[in-house]
C-alpha cells in the first residue's frame, strides 16, 4: 500500500512540475497599441496625443534671407552704419532661420482650450564697424550680440539666438500670454510684404505679453478689450532734454501701468474692417542722477486705427487690398513700430553738391515725448497709413504693390525747447557748437515708403521671393551744422541738413511645414 501511494504521489508532483513548465512557455498577451488618430475637430494637420482626448500640431518653417544695401535684417536701413553710406555699409548682411510651433487643443465643457507656443533659432551675420579704442583698426559686431560698432568689445563670429515668439493660453475667450498685439491687423505689418520695417502701424510678429478678453457677437463681429505690456514694444520714449544731445535721451522709469487696447472687428467674405483704441502711459523717470532732482508728471498718450481688407476683387482670383490708417499723440509705436524701431531715430548720411561742405546728413528723431528740466512732458503728434496691392497670376506667381507714410509732428513747446527762440539756443543747435549754419531748425519729418515683391511658388510650401524697398526721408532743417560720427566712420566736418534717399533688397526662400 505504501508502495502504491509512493507512486501516485511522485506521478502527481511530476505532473505538478511538467504542466508548470509548459505553462511558463506560454505567450504573454500584448498590451494593445495605441495608434496615433487624426484629429479633424481643427483642421488638417491635428492628431490626437495617445491616451488623450488633446488634439496637437506641430509647425513651423525654415527661411534663408540675403538682404542689400543694410546692416540689419528686420528694420529699415536708416542709421548706424547701414545710413552710413561708406565702407562701413554692408553689401549684403545674410540670415537663417527655423521656426518651430506647437498648437494644442482640447473639448471642454466651457469651450476649446488652447495653447500655443513658437521658438525661433537664428544665425545672422553683421559686419565690421570703427574701434574708437584703436583708431584705425575695426571690431565685428554680430546681431543678437551686447557689441556694437565702436566698442572694443565683441569679436565673435556672428551672431547666434534662440527667441520666443508667442506662448498664450487661450480659454472662454481670454488670451493669455505672449501674442500678437489686439490693436493690429490681421495682416499685422505685412499688408503685401515680406520687408519688415513699414511704418503706419503695429509690428507684434513677434509677440507680447497681454490678458485680453474678445467677445463675439456673430457674422464674424467681436470685440475685445485687453490689457499690454508696453515695455520695449510699445516705448519710443520719453526723451530728457537735459541729458545731452541734439534729443536728449531716454528717461523711462519703471513700469506702472500696461497700455490699456480695445478693439472691433467684422470679418466676413468680402473681407474685414477693424478699428482699434489704444491707451499709454509715459511714465518718466528723474531730471538728474537722484530722486531730489524731481521728475515730470505721467503722460498718457493714445493711439487710433482703422483697418480694412478687401478680398476676391475684380482683378483676379485670391487678389487682395489692405490698407491700415493710424493716429498717435504721445504713442509713437502703434505708428512707427517695433521692427522699424529706426525710423524714429534717423541719421543718414550722403553726398552734397554744396560747395564747401564734406557731405550731406538727415535728421529725424520720434520719442513719445520729450521735456526738460523743472517742465512737464510734451507729447509728439504722428499719423501715418500703410496698405498693398496683391495680384495672383497664376496659382504659382503673385506680385504685390505696398507702400507707407508716417509724418511726425511737434507741438510749440517741444520745438522751442529742441530749436530755441528767434533762431537762437535749443538742444539742436547746442549740440552742434551753436547751430550758426542752421537757417532753418525744425524736428518735424516724414517717411515715404514704396515696395514691390514678387512670390514664386513652384510647389506647395516652398516659396522664393524678392523684395525691394525704397524710402525717402523728408527732413525739415535746412543749412549746415558741424558734427562727426566716428563710430561709423564720419569725420568731424560741416554737412548739409537735406532730405535723404535709400534703397534696400531682401531676397527670401522659406519651405513650411
Amino acid at each position: 500500500m505504501n508502495l502504491v501511494k509512493s507512486l501516485i504521489l511522485g506521478s502527481a508532483a511530476a505532473l505538478v512540475a511538467v504542466g508548470g513548465a509548459q505553462a511558463a512557455d506560454l505567450p504573454v498577451k500584448a498590451k494593445a497599441v495605441e495608434y496615433v488618430k487624426v484629429c479633424s475637430l481643427y483642421g488638417p494637420g491635428f492628431y490626437y496625443i495617445p491616451g488623450t482626448d488633446t488634439c496637437i500640431k506641430l509647425g513651423g518653417y525654415l527661411r534663408a534671407d540675403v538682404l542689400a544695401n543694410t546692416n540689419t535684417v528686420s528694420g529699415p536701413n536708416y542709421n548706424g552704419a547701414n545710413g552710413a553710406n561708406n565702407r562701413f555699409t554692408n553689401g549684403y548682411t545674410w540670415r537663417s532661420r527655423e521656426d518651430f510651433n506647437i498648437d494644442t487643443r482640447t473639448a471642454t465643457e466651457y469651450g476649446v482650450v488652447r495653447t500655443y507656443f513658437d521658438a525661433v533659432f537664428t544665425w545672422t551675420s553683421d559686419a565690421y564697424g570703427a574701434n574708437t579704442a584703436t583708431p584705425g583698426a575695426t571690431i565685428y559686431a554680430p546681431l543678437g550680440t551686447s557689441s556694437a560698432p565702436g566698442n572694443a568689445s565683441g569679436g565673435n563670429v556672428a551672431g547666434g539666438a534662440l527667441g520666443v515668439y508667442y506662448a498664450f493660453i487661450q480659454f472662454a475667450g481670454f488670451t493669455i500670454g505672449k501674442s500678437v498685439s489686439q490693436f493690429a491687423a490681421p495682416w499685422n505689418g505685412y499688408p503685401g510684404n515680406n520687408y519688415d520695417g513699414l511704418v503706419g502701424g503695429v509690428n507684434t510678429t513677434t509677440g507680447v505679453n497681454q490678458f485680453s478678453y474678445t467677445a463675439q457677437f456673430g457674422n464674424g463681429s467681436t470685440f475685445t478689450l485687453s490689457a499690454q505690456d508696453q515695455t520695449a514694444y510699445s516705448q519710443a520714449g520719453t526723451n530728457n532734454l537735459a541729458a545731452g544731445g541734439a534729443y536728449g535721451s531716454s528717461d523711462l522709469a519703471g513700469t506702472i501701468a500696461p497700455d490699456l487696447i480695445a478693439s472691433f472687428k467684422v470679418e466676413q467674405a468680402w473681407g474685414l474692417f477693424q478699428a482699434s483704441f489704444a491707451a499709454h502711459d509715459n511714465h518718466a523717470a528723474y531730471y538728474g542722477a537722484t530722486e531730489v532732482s524731481g521728475h515730470p508728471d505721467d503722460k498718457w498718450g493714445w493711439a487710433g486705427a482703422l483697418a480694412l481688407s478687401i478680398k476676391n476683387i475684380p482683378t483676379g482670383a485670391g487678389d487682395t487690398i489692405n490698407v491700415q490708417g493710424v493716429y498717435t499723440d504721445g504713442a509713437t509705436r502703434y505708428n512707427i513700430q517695433d521692427l522699424a524701431s529706426q525710423a524714429s531715430s534717423i541719421a543718414i548720411y550722403s553726398g552734397s553738391s554744396l560747395p564747401g561742405v564734406y557731405g550731406s546728413v538727415g535728421f529725424g528723431t520720434a520719442p513719445d515725448t520729450v521735456f526738460i528740466a523743472g517742465g512737464q512732458q510734451q507729447t509728439i503728434r504722428t499719423w501715418g497709413m500703410r496698405g498693398a496691392f496683391t495680384h495672383n497670376w497664376n496659382p504659382y506667381w503673385n506680385t504685390s504693390l505696398y507702400g507707407a507714410y508716417a509724418a511726425i509732428m511737434y507741438n510749440d513747446t517741444a520745438k522751442s525747447y529742441i530749436c530755441g527762440v528767434g533762431g537762437v539756443g535749443g538742444t539742436f543747435r547746442t549740440a552742434f557748437a551753436g547751430g550758426a549754419g542752421v537757417t532753418s531748425c525744425n524736428p518735424d519729418y516724414n517717411i515715404a515708403q514704396l515696395g514691390l515683391i514678387t512670390r514664386w511658388t513652384p510647389v506647395k510650401n516652398l516659396t522664393f521671393s524678392a523684395d525691394v524697398t525704397y524710402s525717402h526721408i523728408d527732413q525739415k532743417y535746412a543749412g549746415t551744422i558741424t558734427t562727426s560720427a566716428a563710430a561709423i566712420g564720419k569725420p568731424t566736418a560741416t554737412y548739409e541738413l537735406k532730405d535723404q534717399d535709400t534703397v534696400m533688397l531682401l531676397l527670401r526662400a522659406q519651405r513650411n511645414w
